[in-house]
């Protein structure tokens, strides 16, 4: 524990910590609900291959991109409101990203139709920053600065 944090106060990394989060997944909110709500002008907009991945998508990876974005926002809303139930949130949305992720990966066609960047980097980097996330929840729970 770093030595100028007290017990029950977080210290300022948590804090820029937590707000990275919060900005983060509101990213990944807008991110959601564009897909959500593309209009028929956007769709003809974009390569027959994206729209075809796009339009093939199951239900329960939708389900899955909206769980992991809301409860990664909520998860972070509640650690800078410093609430217990941030670390189980953010564990349902780590979750929720690695079943999307698991479909992305080993099922679409994902890295042929977007390339290494956006089928491999960016999702290992959305995977990357979930994990972080409920560590930091953990970590804000062991040294009691949750409530």
């Amino acid at each position: 524990m770093d030595s100028s944090a007290q017990v029950g106060k977080p210290p300022a990394w948590f804090w820029i910590t937590a707000i990275l989060g919060l900005v983060w997944n509101v990213l990944g909110v807008l991110a959601y609900l564009g897909q959500a709500f593309i209009t028929e002008d956007m769709k003809a907009a974009m390569p027959e291959d994206q729209l075809q991945l796009m339009e093939n998508t199951p239900a329960w990876v939708t389900a899955a991109f909206a769980i992991a974005v809301w409860g990664g926002l909520l998860g972070c809303i509640a650690l800078l409101l410093r609430k217990r139930w941030a670390k189980t949130v953010l564990l349902v949305s780590l979750f929720a990203v690695l079943l999307q992720m698991t479909y992305n990966f080993f099922i679409s066609n994902a890295m042929s139709v977007y390339g290494v960047g956006q089928a491999v980097i960016m999702p290992l980097v959305v995977i990357a920053i979930a994990i972080l996330l409920y560590l930091l929840a953990r970590v804000a729970e062991k040294h009691l600065w949750l409530k």
